[in-house]
């Protein structure tokens, strides 16, 4: 672990002390932490998009409004490569609430999201990306092919 030290106005401080608490961190460090790694990932997220990712698409849309549903779900089975698993929330008689978990390349995880927030209907659109890196290639024992797993970057 490495330490450095910060200087802070007295109202910063105060305001960053608040932060903490209304967020429940027990101590600036982590704050200071989850701060810069929220960021790096920002910085990221406004590169060129390469590598790999995982992803959380959320998005409402009007179930009544004409093969809207329909339309959402033939996108999602024409990328089920992209597509891990999503969830569907009825918000009221009319609005659904969907959460689409992506996993894929970077660029074509975008992509999709772009195409699926873009359809008429589809409203308040969010993409969540965190980055991944690949980590070892091995082989399981059951099948004994060899694959990559990918975790979070750092």
């Amino acid at each position: 672990m490495e330490r450095f030290t910060i200087s802070l106005d007295e109202s910063l401080a105060g305001q960053f002390d608040e932060l903490i608490g209304a967020r429940g961190y027990s101590n600036r460090s982590e704050a200071v932490r989850d701060l810069i790694r929220g960021a790096i990932e920002g910085d990221r997220q406004r590169a060129e998009p390469t590598g790999h990712c995982v992803a959380n698409l959320s998005y409402v849309f009007n179930h009544h409004q004409r093969e809207l549903a329909e339309r959402l779900t033939g996108l999602q089975h024409e990328h089920h490569d992209l597509t891990v698993a999503a969830m569907h929330t009825h918000l009221d008689h009319e609005n659904c609430l969907e959460s689409v978990v992506l996993k894929g390349p970077t660029a074509q995880v975008r992509q999709f999201a772009d195409a699926l927030t873009a359809q008429a209907g589809v409203r308040h659109g969010q993409l969540n990306v965190i980055a991944l890196q690949a980590e070892h290639h091995h082989a399981h024992q059951a099948d004994g092919a060899p694959h990559v797993h990918y975790r979070p970057a750092r």
